[in-house]
């Protein structure tokens, strides 16, 4: 859910966030959610960084793969050279030089796969119980916003304050905003939408946009708002998408509208930067790349890293049936935590959001180790 910032991600995909109380080639389409904070996520190193990995007894080639054979290597190998300065362990800087030596037009399609088959093995990620883990996504969203109030336009997108954490919450907060601390105004739902992706951008009646990039949040948890409008009849159990949630929030606009989205009582303080048309930063300081960058549970996994992901069997409305390939970890959220936990960072726009609302799919995840 940003799109997304080294100083400010906090979101697997928005219909996990929503539901809870992130490429050069897309991955294989084979096999929808509400939203979850996914903007700029804070920095959170990574552990043991400049530890080595061992490579198990269970490590494999990554020609044995599940449907290596049809990845894109040499996308993959582009994207992997534009993010692997993010790693921080000596193996994997050695691995990040060479990609970068060869790196060039005349690099071939096999050239990218022999490089990854010989410099790397495949390690298994594995939860605790063995059973499979999960794959969400977010996007970097887009939304209209004006300069002054007026009745659609009612929302304030605030500045950090001085004291982010002594704001209160949500009703607290938007109870006491004033009109003259307002950076920009949006659709109320549209500002919801985005504190829930952290991150994203807007565009002026006058047709000038901006990045509005994460600079605070006011330390209250996320609390997912799908789960209790389903317990309350607003919608269908098997119908909170980020859409319907949205079109809901549309539709009651007003104090009906506040009260559901006051259940959640974490804030979001925005700057606005310039928009560079180009894709958010993760919480490894690199740009995304959509459909190829992913944010992972930093307790468990290192920025930098090469992933193999297999995800099938998605079940929510409209959903793609699996996702399957290479993807880098780049980023970080508040709700992926676990070995076996990737938030897909799909791109910027009203078509990702609709995508990365419909991912919620059973997940194996492999750990690409360079080797010697």
């Amino acid at each position: 859910m940003s799109a997304i910032r080294t100083a400010a991600r906090w979101a697997p995909t928005v219909a996990a966030l929503l539901a809870a109380a992130c490429s050069t080639a897309p991955m294989t389409p084979t096999g929808p959610v509400a939203p979850e904070p996914s903007g700029p996520r804070p920095y959170v190193p990574s552990p043991t960084p400049d530890a080595p990995r061992p490579a198990p007894a269970d490590a494999v080639s990554p020609a044995v793969l599940p449907g290596w054979n049809d990845e894109d290597h040499l996308a993959a190998f582009r994207v992997y050279v534009d993010g692997c300065g993010a790693a921080r362990d000596t193996p994997g800087r050695a691995v990040c030089a060479r990609a970068r030596a060869m790196a060039g037009p005349a690099l071939t399609p096999s050239d990218a796969r022999a490089f990854f088959e010989a410099g790397f093995s495949a390690v298994p990620a594995r939860t605790p119980d063995g059973t499979p883990g999960l794959l969400t996504s977010y996007f970097a969203p887009e939304y209209p916003a004006r300069r002054a109030a007026d009745a659609e336009f009612s929302a304030p997108v605030l500045p950090r304050p001085a004291d982010p954490r002594g704001a209160g919450d949500r009703a607290a907060i938007e109870a006491a905003a004033r009109p003259d601390q307002a950076l920009a105004w949006m659709r109320a739902e549209d500002l919801f939408f985005l504190q829930i992706q952290g991150s994203g951008y807007l565009t002026f009646e006058d047709g000038t946009r901006a990045r509005a990039a994460y600079a605070a949040d006011n330390g209250k948890s996320f609390v997912g708002i799908a789960r209790p409008m389903a317990r309350q009849g607003l919608l269908p159990e098997n119908g909170t998408s980020g859409d319907a949630i949205r079109d809901w929030l549309a539709e009651h606009r007003g104090a009906e509208a506040q009260a559901v989205m006051a259940l959640n009582p974490r804030y979001i303080f925005f700057r606005l930067d310039p928009d560079d048309d180009g894709h958010p930063p993760g919480a490894a300081g690199v740009p995304l790349t959509e459909r190829r960058a992913i944010a992972v549970d930093p307790s468990h996994w290192r920025y930098g890293e090469l992933v193999w992901l297999e995800a099938d069997g998605g079940n929510l409305r409209g959903a793609t049936a699996s996702y399957r390939g290479m993807a880098m970890a780049l980023d970080t959220g508040s709700a992926i935590r676990g070995p076996v936990r990737a938030d897909l960072y799909m791109g910027r726009g009203d078509a990702a959001g609709a995508e990365a609302g419909t991912v919620r799919h059973p997940l194996r995840m492999w750990r690409l180790v360079p080797k010697g």
